[in-house]
């Protein structure tokens, strides 16, 4: 069995602890959390309206540079009320990657919708912008509407996730999704703070959903936002986060189909204390990853880094093993040591109830599947 003792010594060096469990990811509430929590419940406004849903939304939109922002229950329900938005209705196909956390097809099926998964590149863990153009090379737009020719399934939209923080190549997947109408989603769960050609990754596409879960780089305990710079779709978001309720003094008058899906004013006032501390958190994240590079470079083990033209927020940060065996017998001993590592999500085509979804070949996303560990990646400060 290889001796990782020193790798196990090292990381918790790196994190200053000697507890028993080191973990993936863990919250740090380090300013006004107490402060606006407590606020919020003296308030007696802890439910779906409050200052802080407010607050927590303007933040939101000055931090991203978005027009639009919209304060949802949680990451999941950010994307699928993105995907009604868009325009996705049943049997619609909807391109999004295997390499990715299950809520992200999840949401494509409660929209009705079918997941083609695209593979990924191996440099940003995103979707390759090379496997989006084959699969549209079998794409056909008539009378403004793109249909996938081999099924004659109207393509809903493209939904390309920013892997770990990682942003991929989404400018040229946005000039993909813009030459055959397809409306562009960004899963950008992960990547608040991340940048790419100095624009925030989910402020590319038509919309872009955020999650603030717990083990978010910055957290609400739960709670997501939508982002949009579209005049039409922004006020509809609020409308249907909201059951679609007309603003009535008295009255309940519901005008379309509407979703329970609004932040309460709770969460809302955890994630604006956090927002306040995000640069840091960010700064401190990267500092730790460019330690975690120098160390693997002298380890002779691949240490995944921010693509080119990026800021990453290293949200976690992540290493390649050899082999599939490599990786589960690392896996097996940082764990029984005490420092949670994990491997990346299983394929989402591997899934049981996903596993009739169509798929190219998916080359890079099984080659990082069989390697990849995320190693520990908490704010230190």
């Amino acid at each position: 069995m290889a001796d990782y003792n020193h790798i196990i010594d090292h990381i918790r060096e790196l994190h200053n602890t000697r507890e028993d469990i080191l973990p993936l990811h863990e919250p740090r509430f380090l300013g006004n959390e107490r402060k606006y929590v407590m606020d919020c419940i003296d308030s007696t406004f802890v439910s779906s309206v409050g200052q802080y849903v407010i607050d927590f939304e303007e933040k939101i939109k000055a931090y991203t540079g978005a027009k639009y922002a919209i304060a949802v229950v949680n990451g999941t329900a950010a994307l699928h009320l993105s995907l009604i938005l868009a325009g996705v209705k049943s049997n619609d196909l909807v391109v999004t990657q295997a390499l990715s956390f299950v809520a992200t097809a999840n949401a494509i099926k409660y929209a009705g919708a079918t997941p083609y998964f695209a593979d990924v590149d191996r440099e940003t863990l995103g979707m390759s912008p090379r496997a989006l153009r084959k699969f549209l090379d079998h794409v056909e737009v008539r009378n403004n509407i793109p249909y996938y020719i081999p099924t004659g399934q109207k393509v809903g939209a493209v939904v390309p996730m920013h892997t770990f923080g990682f942003p991929c190549e989404i400018d040229v997947i946005a000039d993909l999704c813009s030459d055959y109408n397809i409306p562009l989603i960004e899963d950008a769960a992960e990547s608040l703070g991340s940048i790419y050609k100095e624009k925030h990754t989910g402020t590319f596409g038509l919309l872009g959903a955020y999650s603030f879960n717990g083990n978010k780089t910055i957290t609400s305990g739960a709670g997501g936002i939508i982002v949009t710079n579209d005049d039409t779709l922004g006020p509809l978001a609020k409308h249907l986060s909201t059951q679609a309720k007309q603003p009535h003094k008295w009255e309940y008058k519901h005008d379309m189909l509407g979703y329970n899906y609004r932040c309460p004013n709770l969460n809302a006032a955890l994630a604006c204390a956090q927002l306040e501390k995000l640069e840091d958190f960010i700064a401190d994240k990267r500092e730790l990853a460019g330690k975690y590079k120098v160390f693997f470079q002298s380890e002779n083990i691949a240490f995944i880094e921010e693509p080119e033209h990026t800021r990453s927020n290293y949200w976690l940060n992540a290493i390649l093993m050899e082999s599939k065996e490599e990786r589960d017998l690392f896996l097996q001993v940082t764990n029984e040591a005490g420092v949670m590592t994990r491997p990346v999500w299983a394929l989402l085509h591997r899934l049981e109830y996903l596993k009739d979804s169509m798929h190219d070949s998916l080359e890079n996303s099984l080659y990082i599947e069989d390697r990849l560990v995320n190693i520990p990646s908490s704010v230190r400060i």
